[in-house]
C-alpha cells in the first residue's frame, strides 16, 4: 500500500479530476440528471461551494471551495460516487477484489486533486475546466457544451459567450506553444 498523502487545508479551494473506470463510456453525460442529484444531495449534507465544473462523457473537472473549518473533500467525493453508482443498474465488469468488497466498477478508485495556491493558479484551473470540452473535441464553441459552469460564468460577466481563451489546449501549460 502506498503512503499517498493529500493536502488538506480547511476552507481551501481545490481542483479535481474524477474519471470513470471505463474511459470509453458516456455514462456521465447520459446520466447527467442522476449526477446532478447526487451532487445536490451531497452539498445539502456536506456543504461546499462549486466555483467551476465541467462534465464530459467519461470524466469531470471541478473547483470547489470548502467551508472555513472543513478540509474533508474525500468524504464528499465518496458520498457523490456512492450515491451515483447505487442508483445505476448493475452490470459493469468487476474485479475479484471489487466483488469481494461489494464495490461497484463505475469509478476509478483514485482521483486527482490539487490545492489552489493563489489567484493565478485559480484562474488557470478555472479556464482549464471551461476549455476542456473544446480540448477534447466535443465542441468548437464552448457555449455549445451544456454540462459546464461556463454558462454561469457568461451570465455573471466572467466570460463573453464566444470566449475560448488562448491557452495551450494540448496540455503543455498556459501561454506555451
Amino acid at each position: 500500500m502506498s503512503a499517498y498523502r493529500r493536502a488538506r487545508v480547511p476552507g481551501a479551494t481545490y481542483f479535481f479530476t474524477v474519471n470513470l473506470r471505463d474511459r470509453h463510456s458516456d455514462l456521465l453525460v447520459r446520466e447527467i440528471d442522476l449526477l446532478r442529484a447526487s451532487v445536490r444531495a451531497t452539498k445539502a449534507r456536506h456543504p461546499f461551494h462549486i466555483d467551476a465544473w465541467v462534465v464530459l462523457p467519461e470524466h469531470m473537472h471541478c473547483l470547489w471551495t470548502l467551508p472555513a473549518e472543513d478540509a474533508d473533500f474525500a468524504l464528499r467525493w465518496k458520498v457523490i460516487k456512492f450515491a451515483f453508482a447505487r442508483r445505476l443498474p448493475k452490470g459493469e465488469a468487476l474485479t475479484g477484489t471489487q466483488r469481494a468488497r461489494g464495490e461497484r466498477g463505475i469509478w476509478q478508485r483514485r482521483y486527482w486533486e490539487h490545492l489552489i495556491r493563489d489567484d493565478l493558479d485559480y484562474q488557470r484551473h478555472f479556464d482549464y475546466i471551461h476549455l476542456n470540452p473544446r480540448k477534447h473535441g466535443h465542441v468548437e464553441h464552448l457555449a455549445d457544451w451544456p454540462y459546464s459552469s461556463f454558462h454561469r460564468a457568461v451570465r455573471t460577466g466572467i466570460y463573453s459567450p464566444d470566449w475560448w481563451g488562448n491557452e495551450d489546449l494540448g496540455g503543455k501549460g498556459y501561454g506555451e506553444g
